[in-house]
């Protein structure tokens, strides 16, 4: 047997009887009737629980809801029913990608699925294929958000879903029409795609580089699939392209020209994964190194080991706001375990194997029945994520990893890193982790200045969001308008306490920063009045009070004319004054943090006269 995949031997297995299958089943004959037949439901009580293998849980929910999923395929093939993207139009190609899904349960052979062989999905699948394969316009791209787009994002992830398509429908006999079908649309995509002349694609920097790796990925596995000398060498070049313009000096991968932390950790490195599974270029393993660097100052360890919160500020498209420090599946970073034995670095940030065995043990021995997925919650990647042997860190490996965390590892750093015009900044020292971005912003979404205040007691003191003109550590003109929603050019004084400085192109608003040990001071000056805001990230169980008395209750609001605020956590404190005494308030956020909810946003409000000092200092 021959397959594009590496095989595991849960692949060897699942192919014994592929020649089966294809004897067995009857060709789609449906479509010529003008009428899908229906796939019928699961059986009453059904999925057991028990029955799925501990990495193959991920599966439970989307078994569940296969036959809704499957029945809403029109009779020409749309996957109508909203299952997946957005807009659900019959143009947008990337509706069509739980292709993979329904051809994965049609071909796999285990005990719990039902739908292995079954006629109805077959005839489902071959529609939406043909649906599919009749969007590719001459030039090998498919189109997204209009008819004639030609799409990057839809062209990279059909390269993917398709290519794995060909793969099971190839070791399952089945299809042999559409299959020949599919290695064409796949040879036009990757002869758009790795076109070093097409700008929608390249560019330096790359824009999109998720969609461009998935792509890669993609053109790795149909190659060998189909292999193609000059494609080949063009996906060499493609893979050095990306190398040198998807991935800056600061670590991250581009995305709309700045970082952002679910597009990279989440989709760019997962893709990285999949791509080196198929190619084992070794530029992927560098980029994977170096972006695993870069998340070592930018996700910040809870003390307690609950997760990680995320430098947000920065990100340019999405606001991914924390990590649990164990993710049960289905679980969009799973894939990244795959680099995890090349760069151990990585597996500070991953599920530690035992601690995922646990979870999934609870899951088997919880019993609820299995829910099946709401519409829009669903991603043919997460079926992706099983494809290959896991590759998570042990416990003892992860708490390595964890300790050469550069702000773990050392209590006295200055990390200042500028890429594409923007400057980040990390100033360690004992007792206080600050985190600052500066400079240009990529994207409206960025919010510069101060971007988070860490602990190694207390955890993560502040955090400033992104796409947000409320939860951000800024100055507020009048008219909420904060500072941080623009570029804010730096000034870098180094010395001791650390200095430096931030100001609005037009000087409205200059503040003055200084960071020393358990210390950091904030002096703002703007040419009005203006308000101060504080995003803390406040835990159930510590004791607010502002220096005049007054208590806040977790979740709720206060406000008082005080000099300053004290947050009790644990056995210390942090003390925030802002010299005399103003009407300041305190209310939380809609924002809940991990997944015991222990931890929430509240917004400091500290209104002034365009004059302001403040000081926060972590007594631990």
């Amino acid at each position: 047997m021959t397959s594009g995949f590496p095989l595991s031997r849960r692949a060897l297995i699942t192919a014994a009887g592929a020649a089966g299958l294809a004897a067995a089943m009857p060709a789609p004959h449906a479509l010529a009737a003008g009428t899908l037949p229906t796939l019928p439901a699961l059986p009453p009580g059904s999925p057991s629980r028990r029955a799925f293998a501990a990495g193959e849980q991920l599966y439970a929910p989307y078994l569940v809801s296969l036959a809704p999923m499957a029945n809403d395929v029109e009779d020409d093939g749309f996957m109508g029913g909203g299952w997946w993207r957005s807009p659900a139009a019959p143009y947008n190609t990337r509706v069509q990608e739980h292709v993979y899904t329904l051809s994965w349960f049609l071909t796999q052979n285990r005990s719990w699925n039902p739908y292995r062989g079954d006629s109805a999905l077959l005839a489902r699948l071959d529609a939406a294929l043909g649906h599919y394969l009749g969007l590719q316009h001459s030039d090998g791209s498919w189109p997204e958000y209009s008819a004639g787009e030609h799409s990057l994002a839809a062209t990279g992830f059909a390269l993917g879903y398709l290519s794995k398509t060909h793969v099971l429908l190839k070791d399952a006999g089945l299809l042999p029409g559409r299959r020949s079908q599919i290695a064409r649309a796949l040879h036009g995509a990757m002869t758009w795609l790795l076109d070093p002349s097409n700008t929608r694609a390249w560019q330096a920097p790359i824009r999109y580089t998720n969609q461009v790796t998935a792509g890669l990925a993609g053109a790795a596995l149909a190659l060998r699939t189909n292999p193609d000398g000059t494609l080949r060498s063009r996906l060499n070049d493609a893979f050095a392209r990306m190398a040198g313009n998807g991935q800056g000096p600061a670590g991250f991968f581009y995305e709309e020209g700045g970082m952002d932390m679910n597009y990279n950790f989440e989709v760019m490195l997962p893709e990285m994964a999949d791509a080196w599974r198929q190619s084992h270029n070794g530029h992927l393993v560098t980029m994977a190194r170096t972006y695993t660097d870069w998340l070592g100052y930018n996700l910040l360890r809870e003390p307690d080991g609950s997760g990680w919160f995320c430098n947000i500020a920065p990100s340019s498209r999405t606001s991914t706001l924390a990590y649990d420090d164990t993710r049960p599946d289905p679980e969009r970073t799973a894939l990244n375990n795959q680099f995890v034995p090349l760069v151990p670095a990585l597996g500070a940030f991953m599920s530690a194997r035992e601690d995922l065995a646990s979870a999934r043990d609870a899951w088997a021995a919880d019993p609820s029945p299995v829910a099946g997925l709401t519409k829009q919650n669903t991603s043919p990647r997460i079926l992706t994520h099983a494809m290959y042997d896991e590759e998570y860190p042990t416990r003892s490996a992860k708490t390595r990893a964890i300790k050469a965390v550069p702000y773990l590892a050392s209590t006295n750093f200055t990390e200042h890193r500028t890429d594409q015009g923007q400057d980040f900044l990390y100033v360690r020292r004992p007792g206080v982790y600050l985190g600052a971005y500066l400079g240009a912003r990529p994207t409206s979404r960025a919010r510069t200045g101060l971007s988070f205040l860490w602990h190694p007691v207390a955890g993560t003191v502040i955090q400033s969001l992104n796409d947000n003109n409320h939860g951000v550590w800024a100055t507020v003109l009048p008219g909420q308008a904060p500072d941080s929603n623009g570029p804010q050019a730096g000034q870098f004084f180094g010395g001791s306490p650390y200095a430096f400085r931030f100001g609005t192109p037009s000087g409205s608003v200059v503040t003055d920063v200084e960071v020393g040990n358990g210390l950091v001071r904030r002096s703002v000056r703007a040419n009005s009045a203006a308000t101060e805001t504080v995003p803390l990230i406040l835990r159930a169980s510590d004791r607010v009070v502002f220096t005049d008395g007054t208590v806040l209750s977790w979740g709720g609001s206060a406000s008082a004319t005080a000099t300053g605020i004290d947050v009790h956590r644990n056995s210390g404190v942090v003390r925030i004054r802002w010299g005399a005494a103003r009407n300041a308030s305190i209310a939380a956020a809609s924002l809940v943090y991990l997944r015991d909810g222990s931890r929430r946003m509240h917004i400091l409000k500290v209104p002034h006269d365009g004059s302001l000092d403040v000081g926060i200092r972590l007594a631990y």
